[in-house]
């Protein structure tokens, strides 16, 4: 009897290695730095927490990222590497702790069998949070399902708050005229580099990336769209709710801001940049978060940015790439925009016309900040980037799910990332059938723009260029909708105070 539930034991043990085997097998390649151990799930290969520079902490605090430093041996990528140093938030796009100064990794998801020669499009997701949170390591940005549409996803970290965005006189002269300030920035574009050299070893195409990225995300990518010595990196790019009209600080005020900083945490004045180092990681985060709509994370530094993204947009100083770009329907109501009202810059001899045109106050209300941070900027960026001949492609994602709850009448702000890479588990609401389809469609749209720079296809809804006439592409409960731009009477008048600006 005992010989016999031996054998069983030892048979289910095999079996369980074998069903083990088949779920969790490693796909080796080698990169710049050395060899790597990925782990496939069926049909996707993932590589995980792989640093694409050296750890950002003490001498390194506060400067442009440097190239990881090689390895011997074998790399075995099957788990994430820490989140950037920020103010923990219950929020699906944080990511699992701990948060560490050593957080420069990316995550790497591809056709299980790529890593063989594939000349595969490649998208790079950039994360939103404001610039002071978020990670690429959450569930919700798995790019599992995106990878088995025949694509290569990476997804990055970037240093977040006064790690990535800060500026001190003693840090600017210890540059000597070198980069400042917009490390977080810095390190998307080492992301990128890592990406040029690299991707290859995944089956990845690195004359034919997408960048995408979401709120604070897609400020990022439209401020890489502005810089000449990235051109050549990305070949297309994808904006989510990614604002448009913030105003960058200038140098000096970021220089000012930073020594009122390291003032009221005790540094003696002048500064040194070692004695700014050398404050704990804890104590920064401890301070407090920066405030995009008040001008506190990214910086005109006169190298990287020396214009704000609707100048350049304007001036026509932008890649002349495809371009896609989009706004959720409703992402901030009326009822809980608190303070991203400091995005709506209207006068008072302004006002009554823009609620005019709105047919009203309560509508003026609801709508007012979902619109002038989020929806007139996205639709002139989408007409600014037109005019440089260049495809562009204008949505409004509408999309609710009947699990979301009942105070919610449109889509709110990130409610759209779930469906773009198909992580309905990863959903802060019940989700069902309806979802997973839209999910399904949208995600197709997204990787066949990253294929072609055209998210047209496959029998989908087509999807009209915006420059044929002030249209975009709705996404609805029912589906995906061509349409004249809504609302287009509200957002002129919101875009004519600007003064064409």
């Amino acid at each position: 009897m005992r010989s016999t539930a031996i054998r069983l034991s030892a048979g289910l043990f095999v079996a369980f290695l074998a069903g083990a085997a088949a779920l969790a097998s490693p796909e080796r390649v080698r990169i710049d730095t050395g060899a790597v151990a990925g782990v496939t799930a069926g049909d996707v290969v993932s590589f995980k927490g792989l640093p694409y520079a050296e750890p950002p902490a003490g001498p390194l605090r506060w400067h442009p990222p440097q190239r990881a430093k090689a390895w011997d041996g074998v790399r075995v990528a099957d788990r994430y590497g820490a989140i950037c140093m920020q103010k923990i938030a219950k929020d699906n796009g944080v990511g699992l702790q701990p948060a560490s100064e050593d957080c420069l990794t990316l995550n790497v998801f591809a056709p299980a069998g790529a890593t063989t020669p594939a000349k595969l499009p490649v998208m790079m997701w950039i994360h939103g949070g404001g610039l002071v949170n978020g990670s690429g390591t959450a569930e919700l940005y798995d790019g599992s399902a995106l990878a088995r549409q025949g694509v290569v996803v990476v997804t990055i970290n970037y240093r977040l708050g006064r790690f990535g965005y800060f500026a001190h006189p003693a840090l600017t002269a210890e540059a000597e005229g070198g980069l400042v300030a917009n490390y977080g920035l810095m390190d998307q574009i080492a992301a990128l580099e890592w990406v040029k050299r690299n991707v290859a070893a995944f089956g990845g195409d690195a004359k034919n990336v997408t960048i995408f990225g979401e709120s604070a995300g897609g400020v990022s990518v439209n401020r890489l769209m502005m810089i000449p010595s990235v051109r050549g990196l990305f070949q297309k790019a994808i904006v989510e709710s990614g604002a448009g009209r913030e105003a960058d600080r200038s140098l000096a005020e970021a220089e000012a801001a930073g020594a009122a900083f390291a003032t009221g945490l005790g540094v003696a004045t002048p500064a040194n940049a070692a004695a700014l180092r050398a404050i704990p990681a804890d104590a920064i985060v401890a301070a407090g978060d920066l405030n995009m709509l008040k001008n506190e994370t990214l910086t005109l530094d006169g190298r990287l940015l020396t214009r704000t993204a609707m100048d350049a947009f304007r001036k026509g100083e932008t890649a002349r790439v495809p371009y896609l770009i989009g706004s959720n329907d409703l992402e901030i109501p009326g009822a809980f925009a608190g303070s991203f009202r400091l995005g709506v810059k209207l006068t008072d001899a302004q006002k009554p016309g823009v609620v005019a045109a709105y047919g009203g106050q309560p509508a003026y209300d609801e709508h007012i900040v979902t619109d002038a941070v989020f929806g007139e900027p996205a639709r002139t960026l989408a007409r600014a980037q037109a005019r440089t001949g260049a495809p562009v492609w204008l949505y409004r994602f509408a999309v609710l799910s009947a699990g979301a709850p009942k105070a919610l009448k449109g889509a709110v702000h990130a409610s759209d990332r779930q469906y773009v890479f198909q992580t309905l588990a990863a959903s802060p609401w019940p989700t069902d059938a309806r979802d997973a389809a839209l999910a399904s469609t949208i995600s197709a749209y997204w990787v066949a723009f990253a294929k072609t720079g055209d998210p047209n296809g496959a029998g989908r809804p087509a999807w009209p260029r915006y420059d044929t006439g002030d249209r975009l592409l709705e996404f609805t409960n029912a589906g995906p909708v061509a349409k004249v731009t809504p609302d287009a009477a509200a957002l002129d008048a919101i875009a004519g105070s600007y003064g064409g600006r």
